[in-house]
């Protein structure tokens, strides 16, 4: 999804939290991180950001300890990250993160969903044209940042662009943020140059971006918006990204 979708992500998440829905596969995620990197955040910048998101959802502290101690337990199941690539309604392109223990069961469940609202898997590789793997933080907007003198400084650690951006909030208000955008390669780097700068990072993401966003009129970004939750309705599924504008 990358920009687009963040007006309905933000519904779909509320919604999943009172459900109990998300809390699950931020587990998930922080589990595999400390099963790949060790249970220290310090020490593993991939637990240390799982960990920053499902804080940045409310997941409780004893939810986020649990998922970090079970990477060591001898029963933990074999999670491994799978990405799938598809075609949805009137050329949307998607781009499917899972986490599974089974893939079989994955690939099966969204082959039926993509089928059955007029998708289709590709085969793997389709897609590496179509999207660019970034960095992505984001973080409040401060009045005492500098945004001009942090984006100069960020450029050393792969800093590609800073963009400010307002998030529609319950109360009516907007949400000023700040979103920074580096080379894929650049997070380990980025996430400390803003960490050593007193920077709280809200959200960290490795994202795929659409190298040609697509433009649908709003009957046709109903039916794929449609598509989306469906995919996101699954429990392996982490993230959905499309070429939307």
């Amino acid at each position: 999804m990358g920009r687009a979708f963040e007006y309905r992500k933000a519904a779909k998440l509320k919604r999943w939290g009172a459900m109990s829905r998300i809390f699950p596969k931020l587990g998930r995620v922080i589990t595999m991180a400390a099963k790949e990197g060790g249970p220290d955040p310090e020490m593993n910048p991939k637990l240390r950001t799982a960990i920053l998101n499902a804080k940045a959802q409310n997941m409780p502290k004893d939810n986020i300890e649990a998922a970090i101690k079970r990477a060591s337990g001898k029963d933990v199941a074999d999670i491994k990250e799978i990405a799938y690539e598809a075609k949805g309604p009137h050329g949307t392109l998607m781009y499917i993160e899972t986490a599974t223990d089974n893939g079989t069961r994955t690939v099966a469940n969204i082959r039926a969903i993509l089928v059955r609202n007029g998708g289709e898997l590709l085969t793997s590789g389709s897609l590496d044209f179509m999207f660019d793997r970034k960095s992505v933080f984001e973080f409040d907007k401060k009045e005492d940042v500098d945004l001009e003198e942090l984006e100069l400084e960020l450029i050393d650690y792969g800093l590609e662009e800073l963009e400010e951006d307002k998030i529609p909030q319950e109360t009516g208000e907007d949400k000023e943020i700040v979103r920074v955008y580096g080379e894929y390669a650049s997070f380990g780097e980025l996430s400390k140059a803003l960490e050593d700068h007193g920077i709280e990072i809200t959200k960290a993401a490795l994202q795929r971006i659409p190298s040609v966003p697509l433009e649908l009129d709003e009957e046709q970004m109903d039916e794929v918006s449609e598509l989306i939750d469906k995919l996101e309705d699954d429990e392996d599924v982490q993230a959905v990204y499309t070429n939307l504008a």
